[in-house]
């Protein structure tokens, strides 16, 4: 009587040591889920930052295809595509991520941004405004700040300007952009002091060196700024100022500014010495 008990004794332990089995493969299942999401957010990083352009395009259009709901790989592929210098493309990809139900206020000001890199002004204004108040970042004001230049408001864009290198620890290229919004408005002053300020955060950059040059040279200020530079930066920003002196009608002070660029100059300046040849002839 006692061994159909046994025989379902040793079922049931059957039963439970496959249960037990099934668990550690359910969890290495589980293990390997992880894993291949931590791979593809690592790939997606690289693919944003240090990886080919046109690599990262293929990369999120493929992905964001087998994965059409996943709004990350969407913005990926849309800031893929204004890294790769399609903006227009880029437009549509951020107009389906500002259309998904989980997109968030930086998904419109990066629609913004893609409307300007395509020079729509107006669409970019339209959707920025769509953006509440509490929205402050970097970014959208940075975007708030070109487009109030775009319209020629000067206070608003000085405004916008200030609060977005306040918002930032890395504020050179907003400052350079701020300063030739001045020096376009004819503040040459007022644009020196925002480039100078800019070099202090990054004295490498330069296009701000050659901005600095541009606005000493419109207050007539001949002798190149005291910044960091290398050789052949230095014979590059004395030919930006010779051809500044030249245009203000100080063509003497342009053809001396010309020579030294072309002696400075660690190889030919051909630019510099056509320039020189074509004031003396």
């Amino acid at each position: 009587m006692r061994r159909p008990i046994i025989v379902a004794l040793c079922l049931t332990g059957t039963v439970a040591l496959t249960a037990c089995q099934k668990s550690p493969d359910a969890e290495v299942q589980r293990a390997l889920k992880d894993v291949n999401v931590i791979d593809e957010s690592n790939l997606s990083d690289i693919m944003l930052t240090v990886g080919d352009p046109d690599e990262a395009v293929s990369y999120f259009s493929r992905t964001a295809e087998q994965n059409p709901d996943r709004i990350d790989l969407k913005r990926g592929l849309g800031k893929s595509l204004v890294r790769a210098g399609r903006a227009t493309e880029a437009v549509a990809v951020w107009r389906q991520v500002v259309a998904h139900p989980e997109a968030q206020n930086e998904d419109r000001v990066s629609l913004a941004d893609a409307l300007i890199r395509s020079n729509d002004w107006t669409g970019a204004e339209a959707e920025l405004n769509k953006v509440p108040p509490t929205h402050e970042t970097f970014e959208r004001y940075r975007l708030e700040a070109m487009v109030a230049d775009s319209k020629k408001d000067w206070k608003k864009a000085d405004s916008f300007y200030e609060i977005a290198a306040g918002l930032t620890s890395k504020p050179a290229a907003v400052l350079n952009n701020w300063g030739f919004s001045k020096l376009s408005r004819g503040d040459a002053a007022g644009a020196e002091k925002l480039f100078v300020q800019a070099l202090t955060y990054d004295s490498g950059r330069f296009t701000t060196k050659n901005n600095l040059v541009l606005a000493r040279g419109a207050q007539r200020k001949y002798d190149l700024p005291v910044v960091t530079m290398t050789q052949a930066e230095r014979a590059e920003l004395l030919y930006t100022l010779a051809l500044s002196a030249i245009k203000q009608g100080d063509v003497t002070v342009g053809k001396q500014l010309l020579r030294e660029a072309v002696e400075t100059h660690p190889q030919h300046f051909e630019a510099a010495a056509r320039s020189l040849a074509a004031l003396e002839a």
